[in-house]
Formats: structure tokens, sequence, C-alpha cells
């Protein structure tokens, strides 16, 4: 099933032609619209999809169409009241609900997956808000980033983004989208990416200090992982990265963090907890 609410009539019935200058970027191609809620796995739950960034409710209408219960999370105050009015028969059957405010601040409800078009500038913040819920997610980002997000390690767009992203599930870029889709056309190509939780292939006893440490050597990604502990201890919160260096293998720190692959940093964070920080529940 697809909805049925043409992208364009619903932008005039809610006065709006999207502001750059906010971040505002309606997505108006109905071909790409139909396809985002098809892209979930296809054992996915949809019982509850949550939205980010309802808008004027082009994907809210197809989420609608193919989902038992939509929650969508929208800031603007004037956008939240037209989705309460263009969908007032699925917000009084309890099948919608329509949550004003910001999707970094709102408590966000218990969900069986989510499909948003997520605004740009927030993405990251909003991406690590809903991996760590486990669920699948189908999200549109700027391509550079949904790159980078799904880069295997050894590639140039590998990075921070890769592990701490792949650390809860595995990320593929299932198709490219340009900007004719969107009203305004922003300024860079997107790209849709599929998220499917998973556990990690390697053990952390500590996730919160392994992707804080991970983010630390990435900072330094042009220096050998000998110099990146070394550089970074203030910002990993490292007692002793001189101990940590002379308990990790040789060969690896010799490496640099673009060549090394995720359970090898979740090694390497293990050794740097054991022996680098006097009070690891620091």
């Amino acid at each position: 099933m697809t909805g049925s609410r043409s992208p364009d009539r619903l932008l005039g019935r809610a006065g709006v032609s999207g502001n750059p200058d906010r971040d505002q970027h309606f997505l108006v191609d109905e071909r790409v619209l139909d396809r985002l809620p098809t892209y979930l796995p296809d054992d996915a739950d949809r019982s509850h999809v949550l939205e980010i960034g309802g808008g004027t409710g082009a994907l809210t209408d197809r989420l609608l169409a193919t989902s038992e219960r939509v929650t969508t999370v929208e800031r603007d105050p004037d956008l939240a009241a037209f989705l309460r009015r263009e969908f007032a028969d699925e917000v009084d059957a309890g099948r919608l609900t329509v949550i004003e405010g910001d999707a970094l601040e709102v408590d966000l409800p218990d969900v069986t997956a989510s499909v948003s078009n997520l605004p740009y500038g927030v993405s990251s913040e909003i991406t690590f808000r809903l991996l760590p819920l486990g669920v699948p997610t189908v999200l549109t980002f700027q391509r550079e980033f949904a790159e980078r997000m799904a880069a295997d390690a050894g590639t140039e767009e590998y990075g921070r983004l890769s592990v701490s992203a792949g650390h809860y599930a595995d990320v593929t870029v299932v198709e490219p989208v340009p900007p004719t889709a969107f009203s305004p056309p922003p300024a860079v190509d997107s790209a849709v990416v599929r998220t499917t939780p998973r556990d990690p292939d390697y053990e952390v006893d500590d996730e919160a200090f392994f992707l804080r440490f991970v983010k630390a050597l990435f900072t330094q990604r042009r220096k050998t992982l000998r110099n990146a502990v070394r550089n970074t201890a203030h910002i990993s919160g490292l007692d002793d990265p001189d101990a940590v260096v002379e308990a990790a293998d040789e060969d690896l720190m010799s490496r640099r963090a673009g060549d090394v692959a995720p359970d090898e940093f979740a090694a390497l964070a293990g050794l740097a907890a054991e022996y680098g920080r006097r009070d690891p529940d620091g």
C-alpha cells in the first residue's frame, strides 16, 4: 500500500515552502516516498513506527498506509498543528500521535522501527538517539554522511561514524536521492540508509568508554595509534596512555585509525581500560 496524499498539495494546504536556513527541505518525490517504508527488513515489526521530522505529512501518510501505528515528532509548532488537522481521523483513531518538540530532547516512545527524512543539521545526534533503541531504521542523510556511516575499514570514508554506527547495526546505503527530490532542493546529494540492529562481533565491558576512545583516536587519524593514544588522553579519559602503548601489540600501534577494524578497536579499548585508567568507573 502507498499513501494517497500528494506531497505538493500537502505543502499547499500547510502554506509552507521550506526554508534552507532552518534546515527545512521537504521530500516531495512520490516514488522515493513510496519506497522508503519498503526498505525496512522483510521481517520488521511495523506495529509502531517512529518518524522524526513529520513536516507536512507526506511520509507520515505512507507510513500510516503500511504500519499499524505511527508516532511523528515535529519541532515546528505550526507544522505540528497542521499534522493534527490533516490527519485528524488517524489521530482520533489512535493510529497517529504527533509529538511537538525537538527530537533530541523529547521522550521517545517504545517503537518497533523508525523511518524518517532527517533534518541534516542534527542527523548525527538523532541517529545516535535511535541506534541504541535496537530497532530497524530507514533514514535519509546527506550522501557523504551516509557513505561514511556504511564504510569499511581501510577505505577513505571509514571513520569514527563507521565504527560507532556499526557497533549497533548493519548499515547499508539502499538508494541515492538527488536534490530535485526535495523542495527546496538542498545543495548536496542525499541517500537512504537502512540499519538492521544486531550485536557486534566483539565484546566491550564499557560501551561509553569504547565509543569515547574511538572518537578520540579518530581525531588524530593521520597519526599512528601509538601517537594518537598518547595525544588524546584528555579526550578518552586515560590516566596513563604510555602504559596502554606498552601493553598493546607493536604492529597495531604502528597503524593508523583508518586501517583498524572495529574488533581491534574493541580489544584496544579493553587494554586501555585495564592499563590506562586508574579509576575504570570514572
